[in-house]
């Protein structure tokens, strides 16, 4: 597989995240500037619908770390090159993390660079391992520096995609969903989305936050639920139906989840 940063002239063929419902296909939306409430600092701070509460997580989880991940302020989402993307209505919250200066850090490098935190955060470092198409492994291997770490992400994301990640994940039956979990169309082009936190109510009924990156490279975001504005940005876990995001349509039997 050839690098991102060079997969420009070839850019249908790599792991990118088009397709579906994609940017290219809706009506071109101008930026805007917009600023989330101050108490939404992080994911678990993001308001419930009435009747919900937060699903129980272990504390090391990495359920339980994606629920701590913080909230920036403007939710305005950024390119890599620090434009802002064109469609602003996607977006429900943008996560502070990085997204590089390069246009590496698409959908499902997105959901590998959050992946990958957790573990070097819990100094797990042994699980720090991805895989490419043509089952390639990438382990972060010692010395295991704040430096070598970015430097190992930038070649994951550069020899890694939907497609490989795909492959590397597990299926799994859309109710036994979990936070963490990811819903992925892996090909050429494809697309991913991860799970970022879920609650429930008395009558056993589920709902999901759901974030992205997309193509080109920019900030990860939590995304609206466009089909229910007095839900959004929470989903309804539910089988009868295929899941339609802003930007990219999955169905029900695309969830796969960590090994």
């Amino acid at each position: 597989m050839y690098l991102k940063i060079v997969a420009g002239i070839i850019l249908l063929l790599s792991t990118s995240c088009t397709g579906g419902h994609s940017q290219q296909n809706e009506p071109i939306q101008q930026p805007g500037t917009s600023t989330i409430p101050v108490d939404f600092t992080d994911v678990k701070s993001i308001p419930l619908p009435g009747g919900f509460e937060r699903i129980a997580l272990q504390k090391e989880s990495f359920g339980a770390w994606l629920r701590t991940v913080s909230l920036k302020k403007d939710n305005t989402v950024y390119l890599y090159d620090g434009t802002p993307k064109p469609n602003q209505q996607a977006q429900f919250a943008v996560l502070n993390i990085s997204v590089g200066d390069k246009n590496l850090q698409q959908c499902a490098d997105a959901i590998m660079r959050l992946r990958a935190e957790y573990l070097f955060y819990q100094q797990d470092f042994g699980n720090i391992s991805f895989t490419d198409n043509e089952g390639g492994i990438y382990q972060f291997d010692a010395p295991h520096t704040q430096k070598r770490f970015a430097a190992y992400l930038q070649k994951v994301f550069g020899m890694c995609g939907t497609a490989s990640l795909s492959k590397q994940l597990l299926p799994v039956n859309l109710m036994k969903m979990q936070v963490g979990d990811v819903l992925i169309k892996g090909g050429f082009p494809g697309h991913a989305v991860i799970v970022m936190d879920m609650a429930e109510n008395n009558e056993g009924e589920k709902i999901y936050l759901l974030a992205q990156s997309y193509m080109p490279a920019q900030d990860v975001h939590i995304l609206k639920n466009t089909n229910d504005a007095v839900a959004s940005p929470w989903y309804a876990l539910n089988t009868s139906q295929d899941i339609f995001t802003p930007e990219y349509h999955f169905t029900n039997d695309q969830l796969k989840t960590w090994w």
